[in-house]
């Protein structure tokens, strides 16, 4: 699928649980479900940096020198 690095992390996770269903069928071939387990696999490690980049921007939010909530950018390169 082309359209995965477009698909919000919504869409990601509720594409996860519809290869969470698949996999949990006893019917599904081992091909498919390996297809399904790869899939799942790339979607985690998406879903994944999607919440570390949320949390890094978080912490930065809260976490400022003086104890006030402040906004600075996600990438500390920027600063």
């Amino acid at each position: 699928m082309s359209e995965k690095k477009n698909q919000s992390f919504e869409e990601m996770l509720h594409r996860l649980e519809e290869i969470v269903r698949g996999l949990d069928r006893v019917d599904t071939p081992l091909e498919e479900a390996l297809a399904l387990f790869e899939e799942g696999a790339a979607l985690v490690k998406n879903c994944t940096r999607v919440l570390d980049e949320a949390q890094q921007k978080v912490a930065l939010l809260t976490l400022s020198p003086d104890g006030t909530v402040t906004e600075g950018p996600l990438d500390k390169t920027e600063a």
